[in-house]
C-alpha cells in the first residue's frame, strides 16, 4: 500500500519475495480505524521510512489483541482474539514486534506469553529512541523550539510496564521545555479510558477522569499536551474541549511530535 508518498509492505507481501522485516508494526484497532489515532500510524510509518528500516504490516490478518475483552471480564473472548492472532505471528516466525498503543503492548507482551505467543515487544517511543540511539534518526527543534510539553504518562506504558524515560528523552530532542504534571511518572493519573472503559459512558459522578486530568495538564499552562497512547490521546483531547481550550492547546501523540519537527 502507498499513499501519501510512504510504503506500508504487509507479511504476506514481504514473505511472497523472500524478505523478513527487522520488525512487525502492530497496528492496533485505534491506529486502524479512529480517525484521528490513523494520523499517528501514518506520522510513525514517515519516521520508519525516513529512517529506511525494512517493517511489515498484517493488515487485514491483524485482529484485536483482546485487551478490552479482557479487561471487561471476558476471558474466554480475549483466548479466542489472542490464539487466532499468535496462530498468524508464528505462521510468519514474527521476532519483534512494535506498536503505537500501551494497551496492545501491554497484552503481546505480557500475557500472550502463556498462551505460546513470545516476542519482544516494544513500545514506539522506545523503538524511537532505540534508532536515536543507534544513530538512524535525528530529530531537531524545528517548529517546536521553546514551546512548553507536558507528557501525560500512559498507564499501560507507565506504571504497568515502567517506562518512563523513553518518550520524554524523545521530546527533550525537540529542543522544547518539558514540563511535569504535579502527577506524572509512578504518580500519574489515569485519562479515564483503561480498563475497557474507553467504549461505555463515565457512570454518574461530579467529575469525569479525562477532565481532572486535562486540570492537571493546563495547570503547567502548556502550549501541547503530549501522549504515547491513541486512547490517551482522544480522552486528553475530549478534555481540552471541556475546557474551551482546543484554540490554544494541542494533543498530539510523541511519534507526531517527531515527524512535525523533521517535515515528514
Amino acid at each position: 500500500m502507498t499513499q501519501e508518498n510512504f510504503t506500508v509492505p504487509t507479511m504476506a507481501d514481504m514473505m511472497a519475495t523472500g524478505q523478513s522485516p527487522e520488525v512487525l508494526f502492530w497496528v492496533g484497532c485505534s491506529g486502524s480505524f479512529d480517525d484521528r489515532a490513523k494520523k499517528i500510524t501514518k506520522a510513525f510509518v514517515k519516521i520508519l521510512n525516513s529512517a529506511k528500516v525494512p517493517f511489515a504490516v498484517l493488515g487485514t490478518e491483524e485482529s484485536c489483541t483482546g485487551d478490552p475483552a479482557k479487561r471487561a471480564g471476558n476471558e474466554f473472548l480475549f483466548q479466542m482474539q489472542a490464539m487466532t492472532n499468535i496462530e498468524v505471528l508464528n505462521a510468519y516466525d514474527v521476532k519483534k514486534i512494535v506498536t503505537a498503543c500501551p494497551h496492545c503492548f501491554n497484552t503481546i507482551k505480557n500475557e500472550y506469553p502463556e498462551l505460546g505467543g513470545n516476542y519482544e515487544v516494544v513500545h514506539h517511543t522506545q523503538f524511537l529512541k532505540s534508532l536515536l540511539d543507534d544513530g538512524r534518526l535525528s530529530i531537531e527543534g524545528g517548529q517546536f523550539k521553546g514551546k512548553k510539553i507536558t507528557f501525560h504518562d500512559p498507564c499501560y506504558l507507565g506504571r504497568a510496564n515502567n517506562i518512563y524515560e523513553a518518550p520524554r528523552d524523545l521530546m527533550e530532542k525537540l529542543d522544547a521545555e518539558l514540563v511535569e504534571m504535579k502527577r506524572s511518572k509512578l504518580n500519574g493519573l489515569c485519562c479515564g479510558a483503561g480498563g475497557a472503559q474507553m467504549f461505555k459512558e463515565p457512570e454518574n459522578g461530579n467529575k469525569d477522569v479525562n477532565v481532572e486530568r486535562t486540570e492537571d495538564a493546563l495547570e503547567t499552562q502548556p502550549d501541547i499536551i503530549a501522549a504515547g497512547c491513541p486512547f490517551c490521546n482522544t480522552m486528553l483531547t475530549d478534555g481540552v474541549k471541556a475546557k474551551n481550550r482546543e484554540h490554544d492547546i494541542k494533543v498530539m501523540d510523541v511519534a507526531e511530535l517527531i515527524a512535525n519537527a523533521k517535515d515528514l
